[in-house]
Order: C-alpha cells, then structure tokens, then sequence
C-alpha cells in the first residue's frame, strides 16, 4: 500500500523497512544537531523515538535547530518534536524525558531495552557517562563531537574515536574513555579547526541572556558559548541518522561500511 515511506521501501525493501518499524532509538539532546537525526529517523520510519532533553526552544536557536520557529520559542523541545513527529508519521511511538542527562539522572535510562543510542549532548562528563551505560547493555552507540565554531560541512566525517585528530572535544573523550578501558566508539566529526567566536558583549548570551522564563539552565551558566550557524549542525544530525539507519538495516555494503 501507497504510504509516507513508500519511496524510502524502493530502497530498503519491505523487510528493512520492518526492522526501521520495529526498532526503538533514544536521542540524547534534540538542539542543533539531534533535532535533525530526530528528523531524519521519523521520516525513515523509526518506530519508537525516545528523545532526552530539558531545554526549551530560544530565539538565538532559530539560526540552527529545524524545531525552532517563532511560534516555539519558549517550548520544551521534546514537546515541540513529538509534536513534529507525529505529523510525519502517526503511528510511531514517542517517549519524551524533559531530563538533563548527567550522571545523577543516568539511573532513569535502561539502556538495554533500545535498538540504537544518539549522543548528541555537549557535557563531557554526559557523554562519557552515557557511553559508559551503552557500552554496558551492549547497545550501538554514536555520539556527535564538536559542531559548534565550524563553518564548513563538507569536513565531517565518520570514524572510531581513536582515530580522530585536531578537535577539542574528541581529544578529551579519547583520554577519558581509554582511561575507562572503552577500546571503540562511533562518532561524527571534523578535522577542521575550530574558530574562535567573537567577542561581541552586544549581542552576548552571556550579558543579554534572552532564556525563555522557567529554562533551569541558561547560557550565563555556561563557560563558553560557541558561534554556530545554519549547515554545520544539520549535516552532522543527518549523517548520524544515516550510520543508524545503515547499521539498524545491515546495509553496510550499500550505504559503505
């Protein structure tokens, strides 16, 4: 029958598109760059979204996440995508968890019972954390490095964490998990080197800090604030909802191992 994933099905064929059904995938932070893998899985057929995050949509983040309009701003964010989801696709089963995934809310999250973990939460000691839990129920995850302060998209590509080199943030996770004996871990990123935002007080979070009311985490709390834009963070979202679509179907040959 003629439906919203029939031309996906010319692709993956009936019996992977049964396996995108059935699978159950949690994204970890649904900003700039998992908002788009959120899109992404639910325009695949993803049956079962869990999406984790606390925030609620502000006006400085209409310049990168697809949630984010005019009509959103002050929403919570995993409102705004459940929402969003079931406009594509009805049918598909959505858990929201306004949660700030840090070591003392990890307890909330059974890792076993997903098909596939995003990472896509910028706290080092989140990721860790999450990656930890992941690789202890054995379940596939990939996890999203530095987006932030990057302008070209072309760079980004997919790799092991041990294999990367020059940004900032896969450095850190490469020490931090061999010194917790993880030897592997998907990630998404960019050789390019990082800009250094500009130092505009003008138009600073930091001093005109515009957080919709009842945001338990503003930006004045944060140690650094980074420059973003359109293209960066949308092509990182895609690409790994490409790697867990790719691994869900076992179309490693077609789509490149």
């Amino acid at each position: 029958m003629l439906n919203q994933f029939s031309r996906t099905q010319l692709i993956y064929g009936k019996e992977n598109m049964e396996k995108l059904s059935n699978a159950r995938v949690a994204v970890f932070g649904i900003g700039g760059v998992g908002g788009y893998t959120v899109e992404a899985l639910a325009r695949s057929g993803v049956g079962t979204l869990d999406i984790i995050d606390d925030d609620k949509i502000c006006l400085t983040n209409l310049n990168r996440q697809i949630l984010a309009t005019r009509k959103t701003v002050g929403k919570y964010k995993v409102d705004v995508a459940a929402e969003r989801i079931h406009d594509i696709n009805p049918d598909c089963v959505v858990n929201c968890y306004k949660t700030f995934y840090m070591p003392d809310t990890a307890e909330q999250f059974d890792f076993s019972q997903y098909d596939y973990v995003v990472d896509a939460i910028d706290t080092v000691t989140g990721k860790i954390m999450l990656v930890e839990q992941a690789k202890k129920s054995d379940t596939p995850v990939i996890s999203s490095m530095g987006a932030g302060n990057k302008v070209n998209p072309a760079a980004f590509e997919v790799a092991d964490i041990y294999e990367t080199s020059v940004c900032p943030l896969a450095k850190v996770m490469r020490r931090e998990l061999k010194k917790r004996g993880i030897k592997k871990l998907k990630v998404v990123y960019s050789k390019e080197k990082p800009i250094r935002p500009e130092e505009a007080l003008e138009i600073s979070c930091r001093t005109h800090c515009i957080c919709p009311p009842g945001t338990e985490r503003t930006c004045t709390v944060r140690r650094d604030i980074p420059g973003s834009n359109a293209f960066v963070p949308s092509v990182v979202g895609l690409i790994i909802a490409g790697e867990v679509v790719k691994d869900i179907t076992g179309m490693n040959g077609i789509m490149g191992a």
